[in-house]
């Protein structure tokens, strides 16, 4: 937290010029919202996971999700991207109703989540791990992943999101010899790969202060080819990256809005105070993953 009180300062740079770009090129337009979430509410017995949370992602738009350790916010990307049904609400995505879609139809659709870190297949190589994000994608046969070494657009296909990444040089290298960070570069490839036009999910976690920044600057090059709903405990980087903040807390949404008006809203400084996340709102050491 800063010296007035407040959540850290909106950092001057790439996310305020992208958003004076993107009302430039609307031309004052509003477009329609590319991902509206209407009341969802998720419920694990007597606990209420999420509870009506509403909110909307627009086209090109990198949207920060974040809130205390608990607030729901893992539980509600499950139920964005079809890991999870939700008992109640809708989501739409691209003006269609998804709500009850299954994962690989979502993904199908343009909604991809990046996966966790202990999904990725350490055995394989990075082109391997790719392989059935290409595969899935363009139709071709899943019956192995090494399979896709003998197709050869499949794999110059596999090997394009590595070179957009910057990890085009570790190709064959098998994904247990990456970095942590470099594992969640791949987990974004994952992702990539399927050609989406929403990414979901928290890259950032369990990440050092180092490793975050290569993140930082790879998910803003991405803010002009995807819209990003970003799940995160990181406050510097919603403060750098985010052209919109949803809050949630206790499973509701108390606060979305721009940055600026985020940082000074009492709810969510008073969400903060004594919280686990109460360090790095104070400028102190980032907080790793919750159970969000």
């Amino acid at each position: 937290m800063s010296a007035d009180g407040l959540l850290p300062s909106a950092h001057p740079g790439p996310q305020g010029a992208r958003r004076g770009t993107v009302d430039a090129e609307r031309g004052g337009r509003s477009e329609p919202a590319l991902l509206q979430v209407a009341g969802l509410v998720k419920r694990f017995g007597a606990l209420v996971a999420t509870d009506g949370v509403s909110l909307q992602v627009s086209p090109g738009e990198i949207h920060a999700l974040i809130g205390p350790t608990g607030a729901g916010k893992t539980t509600l990307a499950a139920q964005l991207s079809g890991h999870l049904r939700p008992d109640a609400g809708r989501v739409i995505f691209a003006g269609a109703d998804v709500t009850t879609l299954s994962t690989h139809r979502c993904v199908a659709r343009g909604l991809a989540r990046s996966i966790l870190i202990t999904r990725l297949f350490k055995s394989f190589s990075v082109r391997e791990n790719l392989a059935p994000s290409v595969q899935a994608r363009s139709g071709s046969s899943l019956a192995f992943w090494r399979l896709v070494a003998a197709e050869t657009a499949l794999a110059e296909e596999a090997d394009a999101p590595l070179l957009r990444l910057g990890i085009a040089h570790q190709v064959d290298a098998l994904a247990s010899a990456l970095s942590h960070s470099e594992q969640r570069v791949l987990e974004i490839g994952l992702a990539l790969a399927t050609r989406p036009r929403l990414l979901l999910g928290e890259p950032m976690a369990g990440v050092g202060p180092g490793e975050s920044q290569r993140l930082v600057a790879l998910i803003d090059s991405l803010r002009h080819e995807v819209a990003i709903l970003l799940v995160e405990h990181d406050m510097d980087a919603v403060f750098r990256l985010a052209d919109c903040i949803t809050v949630l807390v206790n499973g509701t949404v108390v606060a979305s809005g721009p940055p600026a008006s985020i940082r000074q809203d009492p709810q969510v400084i008073a969400a903060y105070l004594g919280d686990d996340l109460g360090s790095s709102l104070r400028g102190g050491p980032s907080a790793g993953a919750g159970d969000g």
